[in-house]
């Protein structure tokens, strides 16, 4: 699993039913689903998914407890860190000991979907309603061979983060929110040189973002306003990757340039981790950002204004290249989760219970709210109140960081502000607006592979010189010959083939 990608993916997994509907709305079915299968012995069954910040439940945590007497099932969780799960995984796979249900990044899951390591779920869909039901058939046609389902989609919320804008800075700054690129410059420059914060220092600067797997991060709406694809882009009936649109990148670092030289750019975005440009503007050192907008109304807006009650963000609009271009951080859901093919028949359908019981109206109000009356409670008035162990406890991480629903509601609570729910859908809303597809989301090249992190690292150091004017723009015919030379035409090639194979 790539730094980079499951990064992104921890941007929204950190944020962290009662049979009330059944399928086709029959009350009680879900219910009656959760005592099926329980004659006999508990299966025993084995999950093995990532896991950030806090780690993952003990072996006998309250909701595994739960989970193992609904199913009739003996469940263990193997949560994995996020920085060694892609090795990790590799490991069992080649000892043969992959675990019976998994989530799987999608350069493993398109190297092994055709090596009958996965089992094929589309036989069992009729068996398992909540698969259709709540997984959009476009997420799970996504990388999945025709006529097969060897992975369910991890599901990601498409346009999920947005720019977010210091209000108060600008007011002071007696300046409108910028339109377009051009206007995020001055802003981005006046933020740097005219002291917003009134502290008689110059320590702020306009925005900052992160190189992560030698890619841009947080920088999506400035990369798109000026014509470059999300990684790749779709010219005269090809896809062409992101290296080699050079007149689009010289526009862009032109800009970058400018920004970096004036103190717009923050002078240490090079050295930035992940979360960095983030924290920087919690910290009040710069004045634009990007956001995961749960995290916005819980976490960043509360940390700011600890720091400046006066502070106030507010949502921008994805600036408007010189080409009249707009985009948004838009990402695809192409991790997977799988089932072993190697298991018993027993353990795979047991298996396929769990995966479903998790979509269906109980199971799902289980992993995103916990178990009622021991996490939440509802009120003499009908409303519903969080407890004190839904923080300690966390049931929720299943949720978030192993399977859920097509639902950009997944951590919404039924205790939250309706208010709450409808900013955040409110950030959705207006990023759909401005989706920046990936036209080859979930296609694979074997010498992408082998030697597209080394070609790409080449390429970023020649980028990042351009930026920081080590290099004149013309380094950027220099680096996307290099690129195209070290195996980059072969990754076009490759490529291509896979969406022609893919499109038919």
């Amino acid at each position: 699993m790539t730094t980079r990608r499951a990064m992104l993916i921890a941007g929204c997994l950190l944020l962290g039913l009662a049979g009330c509907s059944g399928i086709g709305g029959s009350a009680g079915q879900d219910a009656a689903a959760s005592d099926a299968g329980k004659e006999g012995p508990p299966v025993e069954l084995n999950l093995m998914t990532v896991s950030f910040a806090g780690g993952g439940w003990p072996d006998d945590h309250i909701m595994v407890k739960e989970l193992n007497r609904r199913l009739n099932i003996n469940l263990s969780i193997d949560w994995t860190p996020i920085e060694i799960y892609g090795e990790k995984l590799n490991v069992l796979a080649a000892s043969n000991e992959l675990p019976d249900i998994f989530l799987i990044e999608e350069a493993e899951f398109n190297k092994w979907k055709n090596q009958g390591v996965f089992l094929d779920m589309k036989p069992e869909l009729g068996n398992n309603p909540h698969f259709a039901k709540h997984l959009s058939s476009e997420n799970l046609a996504l990388m999945n061979p025709k006529g097969h389902i060897y992975g369910l989609p991890f599901y990601i919320t498409e346009t999920r983060d947005s720019l977010i804008i210091r209000k108060d800075w600008l007011d002071k700054l007696g300046l409108e929110a910028p339109s377009t690129t051009d206007e995020f410059l001055q802003v981005a420059k006046a933020f740097a040189a005219q002291d917003p914060d009134r502290n008689g220092e110059a320590d702020t600067s306009g925005f900052s973002f992160s190189i992560v797997d030698d890619k841009f991060t947080h920088l999506d709406a400035i990369v798109g306003a000026f014509g470059l694809g999300n990684e790749w882009t779709k010219r005269d009936g090809q896809l062409l990757p992101q290296q080699v649109q050079t007149e689009e990148l010289k526009a862009l670092l032109a800009f970058l340039r400018e920004a970096y030289a004036s103190g717009a750019l923050d002078r240490d975005f090079a050295t930035n981790k992940f979360k960095d440009p983030l924290a920087k503007l919690e910290q009040g050192k710069t004045g634009i950002a990007t956001v995961v907008p749960n995290e916005f109304y819980t976490l960043t807006l509360p940390a700011l204004k600890k720091r400046d009650p006066e502070a106030e963000l507010i949502q921008l609009l994805p600036p408007k290249g010189p080409g009249g271009l707009q985009a948004t951080h838009t990402m695809a859901s192409t991790s997977k989760i799988v089932v072993n093919a190697g298991i018993s028949p027993i353990k795979q359908q047991k298996a396929l219970e769990l995966l479903d019981y998790l979509l269906s109206d109980e199971g799902y109000d289980l992993i995103k709210n916990g178990i009622e009356g021991e996490h939440y409670r509802k009120t003499a008035g009908g409303k519903y109140e969080k407890l004190e162990a839904f923080d300690r406890d966390r049931p929720q991480l299943l949720s978030i960081w192993f399977f859920r629903r097509s639902d950009p509601n997944v951590q919404i609570r039924k205790w939250d502000d309706p208010m709450y729910k409808e900013n955040v859908m409110s950030f959705y809303e207006t990023n759909a607006r401005y989706r920046w597809k990936n036209p080859a989301a979930g296609l694979f090249s074997e010498t992408q592979d082998l030697k597209g992190r080394t070609l790409q690292a080449e390429w970023m150091r020649t980028i990042m010189k351009v930026v920081t004017g080590q290099l004149p723009l013309s380094a950027v015919d220099d680096a996307a010959a290099a690129w195209r030379l070290g195996g980059g035409d072969r990754i076009i090639q490759e490529i291509n083939e896979e969406y022609r194979n893919a499109s038919q």
